[in-house]
């Protein structure tokens, strides 16, 4: 058991994909007999969606401190957050409406009745169904629009109360912490869901379906290259008025341990030492920012939402209208602020999307085998994108020290 323990859980997960592949590919159709280990995973995932989004959606609102006090630092932060993760999520939605890498499956195979109806929901009544008129109600349905709605509610009550807030903050903070942990336990079943996932994919629908998630990994990939290549870059060219290439040069630390560990909060210290010492951010600015960031700005995430949604209604014939793909992108760029800064904690956003626009979540079942190879890289873009932000936010307040910048001579 030790040693089970002792080998990094995405090499167990990647032993999983591949004997899952095989174990699938060997026994056939047969293989659906083993999915109810898959089922248990994902099941053990929905039960995280509410608890986890609550307490982290509040927690992160409470982290942001006095609205009052913020000052220019503060709202050029959340401004460039929500801007970037509006783009980010758009940008998945375009990749995935164009490439379509979930067109072609055969889910013939697939019990029909797990599948819903099409959500012909209009923009008035999504607007309505964004206030909570019942929070227990809306825990209880997992409602998770209106139950997003309600948690940045609570997180401005607190800020609202100041002093007197702070005991209850210190609830959702442990809070959150706590829902980490529990999901820290849930993804060492990663492994076994995995298996026993791929195997049935592999032996119900065939080469098909590896082909596709193909596709979606290379259109993970693509995505967060153009979010890093392009949109950071643009912010320290155009807005910061720095140069790029020693931008990158200075976080390079930060993207190797990102990639290497897939956690934005393991990799946290490093992006506060490249921030300081590299780039000349002054510590106030990066402590702020960066920490904030770790916890709210996920643009890799919210990319990744709105492609493996797309994905999904293509695998199962899902007709998403416009009014949900505005939903999408306003669940994908929330959806990314309440998910943990841990290795596969995307998965389980993809139940509160999944859920509100009706795609099955047993898409999640098509993509769980794969996710720690694109996490890795959406946390690289996560974390580059904190970086990016906590320097043009000391440019534009002028807390940064150009001279620590590192030039390309120096490396």
């Amino acid at each position: 058991m030790k040693t089970w323990f002792r080998i990094p859980l995405w090499q167990r997960v990647i032993a999983a994909l591949v004997l899952g592949i095989l174990t699938g590919w060997l026994w056939g159709p047969g293989a659906e007999s083993i999915k109810i280990i898959g089922d248990v995973f994902v099941a053990f995932i929905k039960m995280l969606v509410v608890p986890l989004i609550f307490f982290s959606l509040v927690a992160g609102i409470a982290a942001i401190g006095d609205l009052r006090k913020l000052g220019s630092v503060g709202w050029r932060a959340l401004l460039l957050f929500v801007v970037t993760g509006q783009i980010a999520v758009w940008l998945g939605l375009f990749l995935g409406t164009v490439i379509q890498p979930g067109v072609g499956v055969d889910t013939s195979a697939i019990e029909m009745g797990a599948i819903p109806e099409p959500n012909e929901t209009g923009w008035r009544d999504m607007v309505m169904g964004m206030i909570p008129q019942s929070p227990v109600q809306v825990m209880a349905d997992v409602n998770v629009l209106p139950l997003i709605v309600f948690a940045l509610l609570i997180g401005i009550g607190i800020l609202m109360a100041e002093e007197d807030g702070k005991p209850v903050q210190k609830i959702f903070d442990s809070g959150a912490v706590i829902m980490q942990k529990v999901t820290i336990v849930v993804m060492e079943l990663t492994p076994f869901g995995v298996f026993a996932l791929m195997a049935w994919v592999a032996g119900t629908l065939g080469l098909d379906a590896l082909a596709a998630l193909g596709k979606l990994v290379l259109l993970n990939y693509v995505g967060c290259l153009l979010i890093i290549g392009v949109m950071y870059s643009a912010m320290i060219k155009f807005i910061a008025r720095l140069p790029v290439i020693d931008f990158f040069r200075g976080i390079i630390d930060a993207i190797a341990v990102s990639y290497s560990t897939a956690s934005s909060n393991a990799t946290l210290p490093v992006t506060l030492r490249c921030a300081e010492r590299n780039l000349g951010v002054s510590n106030s600015v990066a402590s702020f920012v960066i920490s904030l960031g770790a916890t709210i700005n996920m643009n890799g995430t919210a990319m990744y939402l709105g492609l493996a949604t797309l994905f999904g209604a293509q695998i199962f014939g899902v007709e998403l209208s416009w009014a949900q793909y505005f939903l999408i992108s306003i669940l994908g760029t929330l959806g990314a602020v309440g998910a943990a800064g841990i290795p596969g904690a995307g998965l389980i956003m993809m139940a509160l999307v999944f859920g509100a626009v009706g795609v099955p979540l047993e898409t999640i079942a098509f993509v769980a085998g794969v996710d720690r190879i694109m996490d890795m890289m959406r946390t690289t873009t996560n974390v580059s994108g904190d970086a990016a932000v906590a320097t043009t936010v000391a440019v534009l307040t002028n807390e940064i020290d150009r001279a620590e910048m590192i030039s390309a001579d120096d490396v």
